[in-house]
Parts: structure tokens; C-alpha cells; sequence
């Protein structure tokens, strides 16, 4: 399990990157595939009529099909999953990755970022990776946390802002220990803990805990980099800056945990889970029901735990609002409607 505290300190950043990502790679053991790619590059180059795969190409089934009968996936994903594998210390979650659910080489080329854009073939894309230390870095980093899993700004449902707000005001809790479940790129927890110290908890007597699944996420959470995309970079640490300017930073603690086994801590007074239960993400009944479980067993006797999914709205929603409700419910708490999801309280 990676755990990092919050730091704005580079050498922090480095030293915990180090830890889950490693800065060499065994080229020669990649010598066989990328001469297979090369094959398939020329064939593909020799027969098949433009347009090739491109960034930013409107990919149709025809170019789709004739991307698959020269590159197919089935020989191009497992190289690439087998480079994941070599440069992360941990094993990797292969499904959020670009080669997931993706139709053809060119679908995947057609996203593909400013730094990557020349590397149109997986032939020149794998000898890119494999000699340049720079590139490498970013590409992992777009593949596991592509733009379109987030940057929502930090106060995406306010409602519940509101109402944790008037919670904090109507208690006379000394400290303060919260958890932020499912806390994705860490952009709601810096939020969280810059709530509870507005609140008047000083900063030695708050506690705010981000958990996610990915390391690379607790790693960007806890540093403020994201190495693959600058524009993110760059408003992440606008929104975080004050808090860490003033010091607010050092009760924030990011680590990986599945809240399908979640680890044992002490418990939180306040938990907020959004984004996670109902939707695409963990939507089986069972799933739901032991989340809910481990949560409630989290929460401080009095506490409070939150709950939306404001991201998967509409038609990616698979679960009422009722049915998960339900589950907390059987496990002892009240629970009521509170801004855009449910509260539960013990």
C-alpha cells in the first residue's frame, strides 16, 4: 500500500515517484516486439489507402476496420501492457488504460496528446517509449489518468458543500478526522480540508485522508504534478495554492486502498464517497452492499457520511438513488437527502 503526505517540495515528488515507477527499462527485452510492430507497420503503410491514423481523426467503422485487419489489437495490446507492467512497481490496472475497450489502433491514435502526436504507428510509438525516459514518464501518466476522468474543479456538487458546512458549524468537535473515499486526482480532498479548516479546526487538530485505487493517482494527489498534462497541472495547484501557502497542506494524507477491502484505521467523523457507487464505476448490488458495510464501519459513532454521483448522471446511472440508500440503511444509519445525494449519519 502507497501512502504520501502532501508536499509541494519537488524532492518529495521525486523521491515518492521513484517508489511506484521505475526510471529504466530493459530495451532489448522489448527487441522481438517492436520488430513484430515493424512488420506490421510496413504491411499496413505498403497496402492500406489513406487516411491513416492520425490524432484528432473523426475514426469511422471503415477506417476502424481497416486499422484492425493491418494493426490488430490483439497483437498490438499485450506489448504495451507488458511495458505497463515493466515501469510500474505495482501491478496495474490494465482497464483504465487507452488499449481498454478501444476498437481499433486508430480510435486509440485519435486521442492521443500533443507530446505523442508523431508517433502514429505502435511501431514508432514503442521505440519512442523505450528510449526516451521524458516521454515515457508522460505516456504512462495519460494512459492510467487521461483528461476525461476529470478536471470538474474542485466544488462539483456545492449543495453538499452547504450542507458540510452547516455541519461543522453546528458541532463542537475539537478535531476533526475525515475521509475522502474514491478521491480520484485529490482535487475534492484538498477542497474538504480547506472546509473543515474554514470551519475554525486548526490545522494539528484536522485529519484528511484520500483514498483511491491507482498509485499514480495518490502520487499527483500528494504532489500537485501531473506530469502528462501542464494546463491541469497548472490549475490544480491555482485552486491548491493557498491551502498549502498557509501550511493547511500538512493534514492531508493520500493512500491507496479498495474500498471493497478496506484497510483498518481509526474512524472518521466525516466521510464523503462521490463519484463511485451507482454508476459505471460500482454498480452490482453486492459491491454496493459491502462498500456500504466497510464505510459505515469506518464512521465514527455521531459521524457523517456522504454520498453522490453527480458525474454519472443520467444515462450512465444503473442504480436509483434508492436502492443504494437501502444499503446504507441496513447497516444502521439514518439516511436522508443532502444536496445533490444522500447523508447518512450512525
Amino acid at each position: 500500500m502507497f501512502v504520501f503526505t502532501a508536499s509541494p517540495l519537488p524532492g518529495d515528488a521525486a523521491a515518492n515517484l521513484h517508489k511506484i515507477f521505475s526510471p529504466t527499462i530493459d530495451q532489448a527485452s522489448f527487441q522481438p516486439d517492436l520488430q513484430r510492430l515493424k512488420s506490421l507497420t510496413a504491411g499496413y503503410v505498403a497496402f492500406c489507402p489513406s487516411p491513416w491514423p492520425a490524432p484528432g481523426l473523426v475514426v469511422t467503422s471503415e477506417i476502424s476496420g481497416q486499422s484492425e485487419v493491418w494493426l490488430p489489437l490483439d497483437m498490438i495490446r499485450p506489448v504495451f501492457e507488458r511495458l505497463y507492467r515493466k515501469v510500474l512497481r505495482y501491478p496495474p490496472i490494465l482497464s483504465s488504460t487507452p488499449f481498454s475497450g478501444a476498437s481499433s489502433w486508430a480510435s486509440i491514435v485519435a486521442a492521443f496528446p500533443e507530446f505523442i502526436k508523431h508517433c502514429c504507428t505502435p511501431a514508432s510509438l514503442l521505440d519512442a517509449l523505450l528510449t526516451d525516459d521524458e516521454l515515457r514518464e508522460k505516456f504512462i501518466f495519460w494512459s492510467f489518468m487521461p483528461r476525461r476522468f476529470y478536471g470538474a474543479g474542485s466544488n462539483r456538487y456545492p449543495g453538499q458543500t452547504v450542507f458540510v458546512r452547516e455541519w461543522l458549524q453546528g458541532r463542537t468537535l475539537k478535531t476533526v478526522r475525515c475521509l475522502d473515499a474514491a478521491c480520484g486526482d485529490g482535487e475534492s480532498s484538498y477542497a474538504l480540508a480547506s472546509l473543515v479548516l474554514e470551519s475554525g479546526v486548526r490545522v494539528d487538530k484536522c485529519s484528511v485522508e484520500g483514498w483511491t485505487m491507482d498509485p499514480l493517482e495518490v502520487w499527483c494527489a500528494a504532489h500537485s504534478c501531473f506530469p502528462h498534462d501542464a494546463r491541469r497541472q497548472a490549475g490544480f495547484r491555482a485552486a491548491t495554492g493557498q491551502l498549502f501557502s498557509g501550511g493547511g497542506h500538512k493534514c492531508l494524507t493520500f493512500l491507496q486502498a479498495d474500498l471493497l477491502n478496506a484497510p483498518v484505521t481509526e474512524r472518521f467523523d466525516l466521510i464523503v464517497c462521490n463519484g463511485l457507487l451507482g454508476g459505471p464505476i460500482i454498480s452490482d448490488v453486492s459491491q454496493v452492499e459491502m462498500i456500504a458495510q466497510n464505510l459505515t464501519a469506518l464512521l465514527q459513532p455521531g459521524g457523517l457520511l456522504l454520498v453522490a454521483d453527480h458525474f454519472h448522471a443520467g444515462w450512465k446511472k444503473r442504480l436509483p438513488t434508492a436502492v443504494i440508500a437501502g444499503r446504507f440503511a441496513e447497516c444502521g444509519l439514518r439516511v436522508r437527502e443532502a444536496g445533490e445525494g444522500l447523508a447518512a449519519e450512525g
